[in-house]
Protein backbone atom coordinates (compact mmCIF):
# COMPACT_ATOMS: atom_id res chain seq x y z
CA UNK A 1 0.00 0.00 0.00
CA UNK A 2 1.40 3.35 -0.95
CA UNK A 3 1.91 6.27 1.39
CA UNK A 4 -0.77 8.26 -0.42
CA UNK A 5 -3.34 5.51 0.17
CA UNK A 6 -2.50 5.43 3.89
CA UNK A 7 -2.87 9.19 4.14
CA UNK A 8 -6.18 8.98 2.32
CA UNK A 9 -7.60 6.30 4.62
CA UNK A 10 -6.54 8.03 7.85
CA UNK A 11 -9.17 10.84 7.67
CA UNK A 12 -11.82 8.25 6.83
CA UNK A 13 -10.92 6.21 9.92
CA UNK A 14 -11.06 9.30 12.12
CA UNK A 15 -14.42 10.28 10.64
CA UNK A 16 -15.75 6.76 11.17
CA UNK A 17 -14.68 6.70 14.82
CA UNK A 18 -16.22 10.13 15.38
CA UNK A 19 -19.50 8.96 13.86
CA UNK A 20 -19.54 5.82 16.01
CA UNK A 21 -18.85 7.90 19.13
CA UNK A 22 -21.65 10.33 18.32
CA UNK A 23 -24.09 7.49 17.67
CA UNK A 24 -23.13 5.82 20.95
CA UNK A 25 -23.60 9.08 22.85
CA UNK A 26 -26.98 9.62 21.19
CA UNK A 27 -28.17 6.11 22.04
CA UNK A 28 -26.99 6.49 25.65
CA UNK A 29 -28.79 9.85 25.92
CA UNK A 30 -32.03 8.32 24.59
CA UNK A 31 -31.78 5.38 27.01
CA UNK A 32 -31.10 7.72 29.94
CA UNK A 33 -34.01 9.96 28.95
CA UNK A 34 -36.36 6.99 28.68
CA UNK A 35 -35.16 5.64 32.04
CA UNK A 36 -35.74 9.03 33.67
CA UNK A 37 -39.12 9.80 32.10
CA UNK A 38 -40.66 6.32 32.29
CA UNK A 39 -41.93 6.61 35.92
CA UNK A 40 -43.63 9.93 35.17
CA UNK A 41 -45.17 8.58 31.94
CA UNK A 42 -46.36 5.45 33.73
CA UNK A 43 -48.02 7.52 36.47
CA UNK A 44 -49.66 9.71 33.81
CA UNK A 45 -51.01 6.66 31.99
CA UNK A 46 -52.27 5.19 35.26
CA UNK A 47 -54.11 8.42 36.07
CA UNK A 48 -55.99 8.11 32.77
CA UNK A 49 -57.03 4.47 33.20
CA UNK A 50 -60.18 2.96 34.64
CA UNK A 51 -59.83 0.63 37.64
CA UNK A 52 -60.16 -2.40 35.37
CA UNK A 53 -57.35 -1.26 33.09
CA UNK A 54 -55.11 -0.42 36.05
CA UNK A 55 -55.41 -3.91 37.53
CA UNK A 56 -55.20 -5.79 34.25
CA UNK A 57 -52.47 -8.43 33.89
CA UNK A 58 -50.40 -7.99 31.81
CA UNK A 59 -50.52 -4.17 31.93
CA UNK A 60 -52.57 -2.62 29.15
CA UNK A 61 -50.91 0.05 27.05
CA UNK A 62 -53.91 0.45 24.73
CA UNK A 63 -56.99 1.67 26.59
CA UNK A 64 -59.74 4.25 26.51
CA UNK A 65 -58.58 7.33 28.47
CA UNK A 66 -60.81 8.69 31.18
CA UNK A 67 -60.68 11.73 33.44
CA UNK A 68 -62.68 10.07 36.21
CA UNK A 69 -59.64 9.94 38.50
CA UNK A 70 -59.08 13.69 38.16
CA UNK A 71 -62.78 14.38 38.69
CA UNK A 72 -62.63 12.28 41.87
CA UNK A 73 -59.98 14.59 43.32
CA UNK A 74 -62.44 17.48 43.24
CA UNK A 75 -65.86 15.85 43.57
CA UNK A 76 -64.90 12.99 45.85
CA UNK A 77 -66.37 10.28 43.68
CA UNK A 78 -65.87 8.74 40.30
CA UNK A 79 -68.42 8.60 37.51
CA UNK A 80 -69.48 5.09 38.27
CA UNK A 81 -69.67 2.59 41.05
CA UNK A 82 -66.26 3.45 42.52
CA UNK A 83 -66.12 6.10 45.20
CA UNK A 84 -63.25 7.99 46.75
CA UNK A 85 -62.58 7.88 50.44
CA UNK A 86 -60.62 11.16 50.28
CA UNK A 87 -62.61 13.93 48.54
CA UNK A 88 -60.64 16.74 50.19
CA UNK A 89 -57.57 16.77 47.95
CA UNK A 90 -58.15 20.48 47.05
CA UNK A 91 -57.62 21.27 50.73
CA UNK A 92 -54.32 19.39 50.67
CA UNK A 93 -53.26 21.36 47.59
CA UNK A 94 -54.08 24.70 49.22
CA UNK A 95 -52.23 23.61 52.37
CA UNK A 96 -49.12 22.87 50.31
CA UNK A 97 -49.27 26.31 48.71
CA UNK A 98 -49.69 28.08 52.05
CA UNK A 99 -46.97 26.12 53.82
CA UNK A 100 -44.43 26.13 50.98
CA UNK A 101 -44.81 29.81 50.13
CA UNK A 102 -44.78 30.81 53.79
CA UNK A 103 -41.70 28.72 54.54
CA UNK A 104 -39.78 30.10 51.54
CA UNK A 105 -40.69 33.71 52.34
CA UNK A 106 -39.63 33.33 55.97
CA UNK A 107 -36.36 31.60 55.05
CA UNK A 108 -35.48 34.26 52.46
CA UNK A 109 -36.28 37.13 54.83
CA UNK A 110 -34.17 35.57 57.57
CA UNK A 111 -31.53 34.08 55.28
CA UNK A 112 -30.54 37.20 53.31
CA UNK A 113 -29.03 39.15 56.25
CA UNK A 114 -27.50 35.97 57.69
CA UNK A 115 -25.91 35.05 54.36
CA UNK A 116 -24.65 38.61 53.89
CA UNK A 117 -23.07 38.60 57.33
CA UNK A 118 -21.35 35.28 56.70
CA UNK A 119 -20.14 36.45 53.30
CA UNK A 120 -18.85 39.94 54.15
CA UNK A 121 -18.35 40.35 57.89
CA UNK A 122 -15.56 38.96 60.03
CA UNK A 123 -16.39 37.79 63.54
CA UNK A 124 -15.37 34.96 65.91
CA UNK A 125 -16.58 31.44 65.12
CA UNK A 126 -17.79 32.54 61.69
CA UNK A 127 -16.84 29.32 59.93
CA UNK A 128 -18.09 27.23 62.83
CA UNK A 129 -21.48 28.93 62.68
CA UNK A 130 -21.67 28.36 58.93
CA UNK A 131 -20.89 24.67 59.38
CA UNK A 132 -23.45 24.40 62.18
CA UNK A 133 -26.14 25.77 59.89
CA UNK A 134 -25.15 23.37 57.15
CA UNK A 135 -25.19 20.43 59.56
CA UNK A 136 -28.98 20.72 59.82
CA UNK A 137 -29.16 19.51 56.21
CA UNK A 138 -27.58 16.14 56.84
CA UNK A 139 -28.86 15.31 60.33
CA UNK A 140 -31.60 12.62 60.16
CA UNK A 141 -35.06 14.14 60.45
CA UNK A 142 -35.96 11.78 63.30
CA UNK A 143 -33.45 13.67 65.46
CA UNK A 144 -35.69 16.75 65.19
CA UNK A 145 -39.18 15.40 64.79
CA UNK A 146 -39.63 13.99 68.30
CA UNK A 147 -38.53 17.22 70.10
CA UNK A 148 -40.57 19.23 67.60
CA UNK A 149 -43.62 17.08 68.25
CA UNK A 150 -43.35 17.62 71.99
CA UNK A 151 -42.83 21.38 71.57
CA UNK A 152 -45.67 21.67 69.09
CA UNK A 153 -48.03 19.86 71.46
CA UNK A 154 -47.00 22.12 74.34
CA UNK A 155 -47.32 25.43 72.48
CA UNK A 156 -50.34 24.58 70.37
CA UNK A 157 -48.51 24.45 67.04
CA UNK A 158 -49.45 20.89 66.15
CA UNK A 159 -51.73 20.66 63.10
CA UNK A 160 -51.26 24.35 62.21
CA UNK A 161 -49.88 26.03 59.11
CA UNK A 162 -47.64 28.25 61.21
CA UNK A 163 -46.11 25.29 62.99
CA UNK A 164 -45.28 23.55 59.72
CA UNK A 165 -43.80 26.75 58.30
CA UNK A 166 -41.50 26.93 61.31
CA UNK A 167 -40.62 23.23 61.05
CA UNK A 168 -39.79 23.62 57.36
CA UNK A 169 -37.08 26.11 58.29
CA UNK A 170 -34.94 23.10 59.13
CA UNK A 171 -35.17 22.28 55.42
CA UNK A 172 -35.03 25.69 53.75
CA UNK A 173 -33.14 28.07 56.03
CA UNK A 174 -29.70 26.35 56.03
CA UNK A 175 -29.99 25.80 52.28
CA UNK A 176 -30.99 29.42 51.70
CA UNK A 177 -28.14 30.81 53.79
CA UNK A 178 -25.48 28.69 52.11
CA UNK A 179 -26.77 29.33 48.59
CA UNK A 180 -27.06 33.10 49.07
CA UNK A 181 -23.72 33.23 50.84
CA UNK A 182 -22.00 31.74 47.78
CA UNK A 183 -23.79 34.16 45.46
CA UNK A 184 -22.91 37.17 47.63
CA UNK A 185 -19.27 36.11 47.70
CA UNK A 186 -19.16 36.11 43.90
CA UNK A 187 -19.92 39.84 43.81
CA UNK A 188 -16.63 41.81 43.73
CA UNK A 189 -15.74 43.38 47.04
CA UNK A 190 -14.81 46.59 45.20
CA UNK A 191 -18.49 47.12 44.37
CA UNK A 192 -19.37 47.15 48.05
CA UNK A 193 -16.46 49.42 48.92
CA UNK A 194 -17.46 51.90 46.21
CA UNK A 195 -21.00 52.05 47.58
CA UNK A 196 -19.70 52.61 51.13
CA UNK A 197 -17.47 55.42 49.90
CA UNK A 198 -20.58 57.04 48.44
CA UNK A 199 -22.14 56.96 51.91
CA UNK A 200 -24.11 53.73 51.96
CA UNK A 201 -24.41 51.83 55.21
CA UNK A 202 -24.16 48.05 55.22
CA UNK A 203 -27.95 47.93 54.94
CA UNK A 204 -27.83 50.30 51.98
CA UNK A 205 -25.15 48.20 50.32
CA UNK A 206 -27.26 45.10 50.82
CA UNK A 207 -30.52 46.55 49.50
CA UNK A 208 -29.14 48.79 46.72
CA UNK A 209 -26.16 46.85 45.43
CA UNK A 210 -25.96 43.24 46.61
CA UNK A 211 -29.59 42.22 46.19
CA UNK A 212 -30.09 43.63 42.66
CA UNK A 213 -26.90 41.96 41.47
CA UNK A 214 -27.90 38.68 43.11
CA UNK A 215 -31.44 38.42 41.76
CA UNK A 216 -30.71 35.36 39.55
CA UNK A 217 -29.17 33.59 42.53
CA UNK A 218 -32.07 34.57 44.77
CA UNK A 219 -34.51 33.28 42.15
CA UNK A 220 -32.74 29.91 42.04
CA UNK A 221 -32.73 29.73 45.84
CA UNK A 222 -36.45 30.51 46.04
CA UNK A 223 -37.35 27.95 43.38
CA UNK A 224 -35.28 25.14 44.87
CA UNK A 225 -36.47 26.00 48.38
CA UNK A 226 -40.07 25.90 47.18
CA UNK A 227 -39.49 22.47 45.64
CA UNK A 228 -37.91 21.16 48.83
CA UNK A 229 -40.90 22.36 50.85
CA UNK A 230 -43.45 21.11 48.33
CA UNK A 231 -41.89 17.63 48.31
CA UNK A 232 -41.40 17.38 52.08
CA UNK A 233 -43.03 14.31 53.55
CA UNK A 234 -41.59 13.33 56.93
CA UNK A 235 -42.26 16.53 58.86
CA UNK A 236 -45.91 16.98 57.80
CA UNK A 237 -46.53 13.27 58.31
CA UNK A 238 -45.58 13.64 61.98
CA UNK A 239 -46.56 17.24 62.72
CA UNK A 240 -49.70 17.83 60.63
CA UNK A 241 -53.27 16.68 60.98
CA UNK A 242 -56.13 16.16 58.54
CA UNK A 243 -56.76 19.90 58.28
CA UNK A 244 -53.15 20.77 57.35
CA UNK A 245 -51.95 17.77 55.32
CA UNK A 246 -49.99 18.82 52.21
CA UNK A 247 -50.26 16.96 48.90
CA UNK A 248 -47.37 14.63 49.71
CA UNK A 249 -49.17 13.21 52.73
CA UNK A 250 -52.61 13.70 51.20
CA UNK A 251 -51.75 11.46 48.25
CA UNK A 252 -51.30 8.41 50.48
CA UNK A 253 -54.74 8.96 51.98
CA UNK A 254 -56.10 7.08 48.98
CA UNK A 255 -54.79 3.91 50.62
CA UNK A 256 -57.36 2.36 52.90
CA UNK A 257 -57.82 -1.01 54.56
CA UNK A 258 -60.36 -1.94 51.88
CA UNK A 259 -58.56 -0.97 48.69
CA UNK A 260 -55.89 1.17 47.08
CA UNK A 261 -57.26 3.79 44.69
CA UNK A 262 -54.32 3.67 42.30
CA UNK A 263 -55.94 5.87 39.68
CA UNK A 264 -56.74 8.70 42.08
CA UNK A 265 -53.33 8.43 43.70
CA UNK A 266 -51.69 8.73 40.28
CA UNK A 267 -53.89 11.69 39.39
CA UNK A 268 -53.00 13.38 42.68
CA UNK A 269 -49.30 12.84 41.93
CA UNK A 270 -49.63 14.46 38.50
CA UNK A 271 -51.56 17.44 39.89
CA UNK A 272 -49.02 17.84 42.70
CA UNK A 273 -46.14 17.94 40.20
CA UNK A 274 -47.69 20.66 38.03
CA UNK A 275 -46.82 23.73 40.19
CA UNK A 276 -43.14 22.82 40.24
CA UNK A 277 -43.11 22.18 36.50
CA UNK A 278 -44.91 25.44 35.66
CA UNK A 279 -42.73 27.46 38.03
CA UNK A 280 -39.54 26.00 36.57
CA UNK A 281 -40.62 26.77 33.01
CA UNK A 282 -41.61 30.34 33.90
CA UNK A 283 -38.27 31.22 35.48
CA UNK A 284 -36.04 28.93 33.45
CA UNK A 285 -33.73 31.75 32.36
CA UNK A 286 -33.14 32.77 35.97
CA UNK A 287 -32.32 29.19 36.91
CA UNK A 288 -29.65 28.99 34.20
CA UNK A 289 -28.20 32.37 35.11
CA UNK A 290 -28.25 31.64 38.82
CA UNK A 291 -26.62 28.23 38.54
CA UNK A 292 -23.84 29.63 36.34
CA UNK A 293 -23.07 32.73 38.42
CA UNK A 294 -19.34 32.84 39.04
CA UNK A 295 -18.58 30.07 36.53
CA UNK A 296 -17.08 32.56 34.06
CA UNK A 297 -15.25 35.62 35.21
Amino acid sequence: MTAQAVLYQAPQAVSYRRTVRQVAIGVAAVVLLAWTCFPFVWILLTSLKSPGDILSVPPSFVFTPTIDNYAALVMGEQRGQYSSTRPDFPLFFVNSLIISVGAVVLSVVAGIPAAYALARFTFPAKNGLAFLLMSFRFVPFIAFVIPLYLLFQKFGLYNTHGGLILAYQLITLPFTIWMLRSFFQEIPLETQEAAMIDGCSWLGVLTRVILPLSMPGIAVTVILGFMFCWNAFNYPLMLAGRQTFPVTVGAIQFISYEQVLWGQMAAATIVAALPQLVLSLMVQKYIVRGLTMGAVK
